[in-house]
């Protein structure tokens, strides 16, 4: 189409440039914040469930890794935001099966029993941007990604960090983000072919 996807040169990704990090914590956090509630939304695609994770992952990055040096806030941060997201997956999913067994139908005394309503996943604020369709059909394409490709394309492409700052935050040697990478990269690129 109108060359509306971004194009992201793998090269430069793999080699690993990191932006500057501010002096203080809340600094730090007002930079990261947006971006953050993106990353999680995108995982989640739920905006409340989406907030909750990321205001935890500032919670817990202010209370224990204060005294840490600028420089690791920002693998700690998308690492605690990358544990309270598989958390919430998990707990969703567990959720969803309790309620399957234990919801809807009638009880023993003939009443209805209350059923279950997934969580709403209508288009959240991200979708009614200026491109929608291309943003809509970008996330798409990363939700279909296995997890460990779509957290290794979040942290690299859409946060930037480094090889190693998203090393640290997946709990992952640099060899496995890069070769996460570089799938995630082709799958995208055979998924969005329209938008070449």
């Amino acid at each position: 189409m109108n060359g509306l996807a971004p194009t992201f040169d793998e090269a430069a990704l793999l080699a690993g440039e990191s932006r500057p990090v501010p002096a203080t914590l809340d600094a730090f956090l007002a930079q990261v914040e947006r971006r953050a509630f993106r990353v999680a939304e995108l995982h989640l695609g739920h905006r409340e469930d989406a907030l909750d994770a990321v205001q935890d992952a500032m919670l817990r990055l202010v209370r224990h890794y204060r005294d840490k040096p600028p420089a690791e806030w920002m693998p700690l941060f998308w690492g605690i935001l990358r544990r309270r997201v598989v958390d919430l997956q998990r707990r969703r999913k567990v959720r969803s099966i309790m309620v399957g067994w234990l919801g809807g139908g009638v009880d023993e005394n003939g009443d209805e029993r209350p059923a279950w309503e997934p969580a709403d996943n209508a288009p959240g604020p991200l979708d009614r941007l200026r491109d929608a369709q291309s943003y809509a059909d970008l996330a798409a394409a990363v939700r279909k990604l296995p997890r460990r490709q779509r957290e290794a394309f979040i942290l690299r492409v859409l946060e930037g960090l480094d090889v190693a700052e998203t090393a640290q935050a997946m709990g992952c040697s640099e060899g496995s983000v890069k070769t996460h990478l570089s799938r995630a990269m082709h799958n995208l690129r055979d998924q969005l072919e329209d938008w070449r």
